[in-house]
């Protein structure tokens, strides 16, 4: 199974694009976060009519949303309201007896204190709650995927000494964020492909003005999966050139192949 990943900051928008990167990079499945569109609008029709005809999708006016969209059958989906909302922030579908939770984790707002953001604290209780979810029913032949808006390690932002107090890379979220992963029982695909000092983003900001001369990047999205699976990944791959298309998102596809 090839699988990728990918914050499309807009599926109408980018729909051209999506149909060139399903084809251009092979996919079997694709996981969309930040669609930002109702169900009844989105593309089922021209993403089915390109040979990727199983799709489902939890999709809102504007805002978050998430989907996946395969050309092998979904035999079973569901989602969670992670906090108690529901603002279509998860979805998961069973492929080829793999189940696949696509997950867009809250931005967490510009300042680091859930005192006066709560924002910022909407976003830790949302990892703390995936943690006691997933360290409670431990995952096997699964695969988490999605724009989690947290870069954990020091070889995922360009500068971890400017940006330990910036959202996304402060200490309680990092912490937070290994924990769900070692308490969770997922394995980290990309650096368990990459190591963990190998300097990997998935996000460059819209205001830089030349987003590749600066290459003030974070790695924000990834891919993790179930320690049963880990000697089943052949290759990972970052779509970095996709950054530069014509009006792209600001996220990257963020690719897996998996063995059978």
């Amino acid at each position: 199974m090839k699988l990728a990943s990918w914050n499309i900051n807009s599926v109408r928008l980018r729909q051209a694009l999506v149909l060139d990167r399903l084809q251009g990079l092979d996919l079997d499945v694709l996981c969309l976060q930040e669609t930002k569109t109702e169900d009844q609008f989105f593309p089922v029709e021209a993403f089915a009519e390109a040979g990727w005809p199983h799709i489902v999708m939890r999709g809102e006016k504007s805002y978050n949303g998430v989907a996946i969209i395969s050309r092998l059958p979904i035999t079973d989906s569901a989602h969670h309201l992670w906090t108690g909302r529901a603002d279509c922030r998860h979805i998961s579908a069973t492929i080829e007896g793999q189940t696949i939770h696509n997950f867009y984790v809250p931005a967490g707002g510009d300042e680091p204190d859930r005192e006066v953001n709560p924002k910022f604290g909407h976003k830790l209780d949302f990892v703390d709650e995936m943690t006691s979810y997933f360290s409670a029913q431990p995952p096997a032949s699964s695969v988490l995927v999605g724009d989690l808006n947290i870069a954990p390690l020091a070889a995922d932002v360009w500068s971890t000494r400017q940006l330990k107090n910036v959202v996304s890379h402060t200490d309680i979220e990092r912490e937070m964020l290994l924990k769900l992963i070692d308490e969770g029982g997922w394995v980290d695909a990309v650096r368990h492909h990459y190591g963990e000092e190998e300097i990997l983003y998935s996000w460059w900001s819209y205001r830089a003005r030349d987003w590749q001369a600066s290459n003030r990047g974070r790695r924000l999205d990834h891919i993790w999966v179930s320690a049963d699976n880990q000697d089943k990944i052949t290759n990972i791959h970052i779509d970095t050139a996709t950054r530069g298309a014509e009006k792209p998102s600001d996220h990257v596809p963020l690719v897996i192949d998996l063995a059978s």
